[in-house]
């Protein structure tokens, strides 16, 4: 079995593959301060919850875009599951080629959603993640990663309402009923999350007048089926995008490590 870790600023989202069925997965909070045997006793817990053994575990692809705690999961797989993780940096094959400045600059999880958007559903493509930030990835019809843009995320813009200002309440993020908030809370969900469907498919027809008609669109990320309810410019939601990615760019790596 493979297992897929993807750390991200906000969440750690864990998957356990039996050949190509994704069997069991997992989020965790990002935590910088966690030391690698708390990591190690929370998945060993989570794994034991599904059955799972360390043994059970052949193999370990691992994207990170927080530097600090990739060595903490090398150690987590290393120390409880014996495992030396695959990490998706430079030198390891990915099936994408970058035309970015520098290619390093490139978030993992974002090549990573590249790589699996092309396999999975061709391209050109705009892949459109919600996630800490909200970035948006430009995929040739080649399968090459151009490049994309990146927004604060809806959560982030969310919370700098709320601590930024008096008076404003924390809120849930769901779509009101109505564009005209009668209340304050629906008054900030209209504004966050309309705000944000305005955003969204102002990008995607910008990126459409760059790469064509037949570009696709892809969501992913926690907040995708928010945004997604409220507009025609998503074509799908793929929840486990980057998921897939990692085990389709740990099978390109097979053999060679």
């Amino acid at each position: 079995m493979l297992l897929c870790i993807d750390v991200g600023n906000t969440n750690v989202t864990l998957g356990v593959y039996d050949g190509e069925a994704l069997i069991t997965h997992w989020r965790l909070s990002t935590d910088h301060q966690k030391m690698p045997d708390e990591y190690g006793m929370i998945l060993s817990s989570l794994m034991a919850h599904r059955a799972l053994t360390p043994a059970d575990i052949t193999g370990v692809a691992l994207a990170s875009v927080v530097p600090p705690l990739t060595d903490v999961f090398r150690e987590v797989c290393a120390g409880y599951l014996a495992v030396d993780p695959l990490v998706v940096d430079t030198g390891v094959r990915t099936g994408v080629s970058v035309r970015y400045d520098p290619p390093r600059d490139v978030g993992a999880d974002r090549i990573v959603n590249v790589a699996a958007a092309y396999r999975l559903y061709g391209g050109p493509g705009c892949i459109v993640d919600f996630g800490t930030g909200t970035t948006f990835d430009a995929l040739s019809k080649e399968g090459d990663y151009l490049g994309g843009a990146i927004a604060p995320g809806i959560r982030v813009a969310a919370e700098a309402l709320f601590m930024r200002t008096a008076k404003l309440p924390r809120i849930d993020l769901r779509a009101p009923k109505r564009a005209i908030g009668s209340n304050t809370q629906d008054a900030m969900r209209s504004g966050i999350v309309f705000g944000y469907v305005g955003l969204v498919e102002g990008m995607i027809a910008r990126f459409r007048q760059e790469l064509g008609d037949g570009m696709r669109v892809i969501a992913t990320g926690g907040l995708a089926d928010v945004i997604a309810a409220e507009t025609r410019s998503i074509e799908l939601v793929d929840h486990w995008l980057t998921l897939k990615g990692l085990r389709l760019i740990y099978l390109l790596n097979e053999g060679v490590r």
